[in-house]
């Protein structure tokens, strides 16, 4: 419950507000809370089996990351920004949609929310990056991705997460 909250910062995609709440326990704590549009992420599965990886430019992450198709909902539902990422990122529609459910990227700072999807039966448009976006895209069997998941290759909290739910969706051992 906030008892008290004032807004610190408005950027152009986060905000920055302190709060002061009153805990379960009955304490009061001073909270910074960084808000978040929210965001959508796709686990991109052709009929080969393959899945959409980007390795994609991050600066504050020091450079690359493996991602899958993602984006912040910008105002629109998370199934209208999946599917706009999903022909933006890796160049395709699909047909057959399913969620993966969310994930809470760190809930005890920050208010984001990323909604995760499975998406099939593909057909490819071609791909359509925002100027600001640097990334190469690759397809790799949805096993070697998950494979990379475990293995702590690919570090992006929403595409592990997306990724071994895909996987274990589809019954692929990992």
């Amino acid at each position: 419950m906030s008892n008290e909250s004032r807004r610190v910062y408005t950027g152009r995609v986060v905000t920055l507000d302190v709060a002061t709440v009153e805990l379960p326990n009955g304490r009061t704590a001073e909270l910074e809370i960084v808000g978040h549009p929210g965001g959508a992420a796709v686990v991109a599965v052709n009929a080969a089996g393959n899945v959409c990886l980007l390795r994609q430019y991050r600066h504050v992450a020091g450079g690359w990351v493996w991602e899958i198709p993602a984006g912040k909902l910008d105002g629109k539902s998370p199934d209208a920004t999946a599917r706009n990422e999903l022909r933006e990122e890796a160049g395709c529609t699909a047909t057959r949609w399913e969620s993966l459910g969310r994930v809470l990227s760190s809930p005890g700072v920050f208010a984001e929310v990323v909604h995760l999807y499975l998406a099939q039966d593909l057909t490819v448009v071609g791909a359509a990056p925002e100027a600001d976006e640097v990334f190469e895209s690759s397809w790799v069997p949805l096993r070697e991705g998950a494979r990379r998941a475990l293995a702590g290759e690919i570090e992006d909290g929403k595409s592990v997460i997306a990724l071994l739910r895909a996987a274990a969706r589809l019954g692929v051992n990992t």
